[in-house]
């Protein structure tokens, strides 16, 4: 996935700008949703237990008080890697979605190496799904990789692809998924709606990022909104309902208003104070 040239890691999340010589000053849309709390205690120690189970060093361990700290440190990191491995297979896998985009366009496309990258990893799978996707759809792809931005709200996002189906047109987020036991692609998060109404509501789209150069946004009247989970064994597309937007639009808004409070928080300074005692004669008196 083309990282967006605009978008900076900061200390409040992932921030936009508006050109390339300018300073970030609004947060993406995944930094906005991200301030949603995520229940994801039981899925770590899950995590830690499952990997400490499997530690084929663990028999050595026992009754050296030394190697057993270094099993519990490496099932304490498990959660961990498995997340960072997750983002850089989801990473391959979205290059290759926008490669196809690419090329379908007619445009210069490196979609030979993203695909012999996922291969490396053992994960062709996942294009071989897409490309069949892709093609049941008839899929026609307008805009990947779009850099999106709203003013009245403040802020930014980069929406996945922006394609005709079926002569709708429609705004797509991809979403790399693993797949269960018997053999489907795992469900969706619904926040993923967030993330698709808040790329509808945008009011302009990049044009040039070096000149900083913006246009009306053009896609955001009554698109379909589509989250496409892309599995090894099956590429799911799911719509947004209609009649919930509204709802989901108004979290994400107050999100953003979080994140806002957050980064006052921050900026304010050290919230806890160190306190001394009080003098001694001070303290004698009393």
């Amino acid at each position: 996935m083309t990282d967006p040239l605009l978008a900076h890691a900061t200390e409040y999340g992932r921030m936009y700008a508006r050109s390339t010589s300018e300073q970030f000053s609004v947060p993406s849309i995944t930094t906005v949703i991200s301030q949603q709390p995520h229940g994801l205690d039981g899925w770590f120690g899950y995590m830690g237990a499952s990997s400490l189970a499997k530690d084929p060093l663990l028999s050595d361990c026992l009754g050296s008080p030394a190697k057993i700290k270094q099993a519990i440190n490496r099932a304490a990191k498990a959660a961990e890697a498995y997340r960072d491995d997750a983002a850089r297979r989801g990473d391959r896998v979205h290059t290759y979605c926008e490669q196809v985009a690419l090329r379908a366009l007619g445009r210069p496309h490196a979609m030979k190496e993203a695909r012999e990258a996922l291969a490396a990893n053992g994960e062709e799978a996942f294009a071989v799904r897409f490309d069949e996707w892709w093609d049941l759809f008839r899929v026609e792809p307008l805009a990947p990789e779009i850099t999106v931005w709203n003013k009245a709200v403040g802020y930014a996002g980069t929406l996945d692809l922006v394609a005709r189906i079926n002569g709708r047109i429609c705004l797509i987020d991809y979403k790399t998924k693993g797949t269960t036991r018997d053999g489907q692609v795992k469900s969706l998060d619904d926040k993923v709606v967030m993330q698709l109404v808040a790329g509808m509501k945008a009011e302009e789209s990049l044009v040039d990022p070096v000149a900083g150069t913006w246009e009306p946004w053009k896609y955001g009247e009554d698109p379909v909104l589509l989250a496409v989970a892309i599995g090894e064994t099956e590429v799911r597309p799911v719509r947004a309902n209609p009649e919930v937007l509204k709802h989901h639009w108004w979290k994400f808004c107050a999100l953003r208003r979080v994140w806002e409070l957050s980064a006052d928080t921050i900026s304010a300074g050290t919230a806890l104070l160190p306190i001394a005692p009080p003098p001694l004669a001070q303290a004698r008196t009393a």
